[in-house]
């Protein structure tokens, strides 16, 4: 019955899942990272460095040329990527995990209007409505919480920079949706890392600390969540237009909340699980009413 159900399951939702999933273990690792005092930027080159050992196995494994196509292209993602990246785990280690990762959730409304005007992709009517409610979702939770009136407040610094990181990942996934056409999931997959670990090792500077075996091995997990993750996203990317698939990654927000309360002690207010509830129904609605092509 189990399998079934999940047989049933589209494709690209199922890949979108797995990713979702994956980037909330790897985000929960980096919070717990943070802890032993590891500068952010080390925390991205230690990622970096797995990844791209895992990616470049994996391009071997397939016997396919490691450069791709699009160099250009290729690189500008893992770029942006990667700034993104700087801004998502600055927020994730200065901010309660939902909340960080519900700011960095506003990057489908960004990946949609991109995909809109570059990729010439018609924003269906499901995921408009799915936008608009998890929108409304994210606005409940996180609009109580920068009120005095609260008693959580969160930095303003740390939102800001939340939501650049939420515009660059939505940048990046569009990059990832038009290399998709021409460039192998792999090779988009291993520039990430590629631009990454240089750049975070530059901005990193001599404030390297060296960590314990705890923290080694979660950063280790950092890693493997990663590529995880990458794989997934851009496996939905290559299998459904760039806007639905940005919809249906607002799981992570769940499985982040769950995190938080059991890994963190962060138990999720009234007006969070509201928005929740919001962004639950806007995925149901883009899942069940999904349009037929025209």
């Amino acid at each position: 019955m189990f399998q079934k159900a999940f047989l049933s399951i589209p494709i690209s939702l199922r890949f979108m899942l797995m990713s979702a999933l994956a980037f909330s273990l790897m985000t929960a690792c980096v919070k717990l990272v943070s802890t032993y005092n590891i500068p952010v930027f080390e925390i991205v080159a230690a990622r970096a460095l797995v990844s791209l050992a895992i990616s470049y196995a994996d391009i071997k494994r397939k016997k396919i040329p490691v450069w791709g196509n699009n160099k250009k292209l290729l690189i500008a993602r893992g770029t942006v990527g990667t700034l993104a990246l700087i801004c998502v785990y600055y927020a994730v280690t200065t901010m309660p995990l939902a909340e960080a990762t519900l700011l960095q959730y506003f990057y489908p409304v960004f990946t949609a209007i991109l995909a809109f005007i570059f990729l010439k992709e018609r924003i269906q009517r499901s995921t408009l409505v799915c936008i608009l409610l998890c929108l409304l979702g994210l606005l409940a939770m996180v609009k109580p919480n920068l009120s005095l009136h609260d008693g959580v407040v969160l930095p303003w610094f740390s939102v800001f920079v939340a939501l650049l990181g939420a515009l660059g990942s939505g940048t990046a996934y569009v990059i990832v949706k038009r290399l998709s056409k021409c460039e192998d999931s792999s090779v988009i997959i291993f520039y990430f890392p590629l631009v990454a670990l240089p750049l975070s090792l530059l901005l990193l500077g001599n404030d390297f600390v060296m960590p314990n075996v705890e923290a080694l091995i979660l950063m280790l997990f950092v890693g493997i969540f990663t590529q995880i993750g990458q794989v997934g996203l851009t496996k939905a990317m290559q299998t459904e237009v760039a806007a639905k698939v940005s919809a249906f990654s607002y799981v992570q927000v769940v499985f982040s909340a769950l995190l938080g309360i059991w890994v963190f002690n962060e138990v999720p207010s009234v007006w969070t699980l509201i928005g929740g509830g919001l962004i639950i129904l806007g995925a149901l609605i883009n899942v069940l009413f999904k349009s037929k092509p025209q």
